[in-house]
């Protein structure tokens, strides 16, 4: 590996900014001081930009095997990587679900040769997989998947005596899609008998996925959790009730309870339907501006840990049918870090809340080794940031596979400058540079 001086950057770090340079060595950071002078086979003129460590995203579907006309590891993993995103965590239902240790390596055997960030794979948990889920290494492993709601893919896990043992029994933390899929049902069906399923229209959609729906699920998980003293992790929180759930009293390392929000849950709202229709539709539903109001000061005040994506791409002509047959899902990963800034032009978070919740919490929470800070010994994924220079989005652009995004036609306040992954220039100046893959992460477990 080549060696990389940064210079004169402005890094966000564990609370503070301070201007510093940086060395980096064999991909990790070797020293941080205000002047270095070492020789290095790359040096970045950072002056004017701020230095971030690489988002953590806990939460994607890059779609691979099986659903790769839509998406895959190779374009999401550099779409990741072109926002700042260096490490990401996928979700199982992929086809076929990823439900035994084999198919869960397999997906480990892709990354390896075509991720260009560094990665892990959730194991998936269903009614009848027990034995495979036990399996699971939690020192290679990020954890456990349980779809407790249907959402894309056919994962739910509903049989009570299985959940019960899976809470019980997990090897490492569980993470939780919440939605009551009864309480679903019964709004679609009423819905559909009131305006036939032609009738049925984007702005409905968290009128069926309906608060309750999120509550009754995480209420049930956080009770599960707490009768088996599990470790569990509720993922994209959408309503203000459920923030009530989770507790901000002690240090996040000593929670056995966490939650996640997704930025689409702190940026849009039941109003954004009218114009982006079926391009917003989400499971959990973006909701109220009530609801986001509620899971943003939740995230601000500790209540709820981490923000990541919930990257799901759909092909463009897949969210343009009526919404009855539209899935569920948008990407994300490229613009989750520009969208936050934007939220600290705003005034709304600080530079240093959003490296805390992109990256040393999810760090934290998932016990990731030597990643997720800007540290001596720790691993180079760093993002380099120019707060004052706007950026459009635009097909153009893009680089997730399905070619469109929620913020088409956005201009952000800020353009990601450059990113490395794993001690590795990864993108700058707008280009991929591929050389290499990522590495598999690693839990202090």
């Amino acid at each position: 590996m080549s060696s990389i001086l940064i210079k004169s950057a402005q890094i966000v770090n564990e609370g503070k900014t301070s201007l510093s340079d940086i060395y980096i060595s064999n991909g990790r950071i070797e020293m941080i001081a205000e002047e270095i002078n070492h020789a290095a086979d790359q040096t970045i003129d950072a002056r004017g930009l701020h230095l971030l460590p690489g988002l953590i995203d806990d939460q994607v579907h890059f779609r691979e095997p099986g659903l790769t006309y839509k998406a895959d590891i190779w374009h999401e993993s550099r779409a990741a990587v072109a926002g700042g995103t260096t490490s990401f965590m996928e979700m199982p239902n992929t086809v076929p679900n990823t439900l035994t240790q084999k198919l869960l390596q397999d997906k480990y055997d892709i990354a390896a040769e075509k991720s260009l960030a560094n990665y892990s794979f959730f194991m998936g948990a269903a009614n009848d997989n027990l034995d495979e889920v036990l399996k699971t290494n939690p020192r290679d492993v990020c954890g456990i998947k349980i779809f407790m709601g249907s959402s894309t893919g056919n994962m739910l896990v509903d049989n009570e005596a299985t959940l019960e043992k899976i809470f019980a029994e997990a090897p490492t933390l569980i993470a939780v899609h919440c939605e009551d899929e009864e309480t679903i049902q019964r709004n679609l069906q009423a819905f559909k008998e009131k305006y036939g399923e032609e009738g049925l229209q984007p702005f409905m959609h968290p009128l069926i996925r309906t608060a309750e729906a999120c509550y009754l699920s995480s209420s049930k998980a956080v009770e599960l959790a707490k009768k088996h003293d599990t470790r569990l992790h509720i993922l994209h929180i959408s309503t203000a009730a459920e923030t009530a759930l989770f507790i901000n009293s002690i240090p996040l390392k000593e929670k056995k309870i966490t939650a996640e929000a997704c930025v689409h849950h702190l940026w849009f709202a039941d109003a954004d339907y009218e114009e982006k229709g079926n391009f917003i539709k989400w499971n959990p539903a973006v909701k109220t501006v009530a609801d986001r109001e509620g899971v943003f000061q939740a995230v601000l005040d500790g209540h709820i840990d981490v923000i990541a994506t919930d990257h799901a791409p759909h092909t463009f002509e897949e969210k343009s049918k009526p919404y009855a047959q539209a899935p569920s899902g948008g990407p994300l990963v490229q613009h989750a870090l520009q969208a936050l800034l934007d939220l600290v032009k705003q005034g709304k978070m600080t530079l240093e809340q959003v490296v805390q919740k992109t990256a040393h919490n999810t760090a934290e929470l998932f016990q990731i080794e030597n990643r997720g800070f800007v540290r001596e010994g720790y691993w180079a994924d760093l993002v380099l940031v120019d707060l004052d220079r706007p950026y459009t989005v635009s097909k153009d652009n893009i680089l997730s596979k399905c070619g469109w995004s929620p913020f088409e036609g956005h201009t952000f306040s800020s353009t990601i400058a450059h990113t490395l992954v794993s001690g590795n220039l990864a993108f700058t100046d707008g280009k991929i540079i591929e050389v290499g893959t990522g590495h598999r992460l690693l839990f202090n477990r």
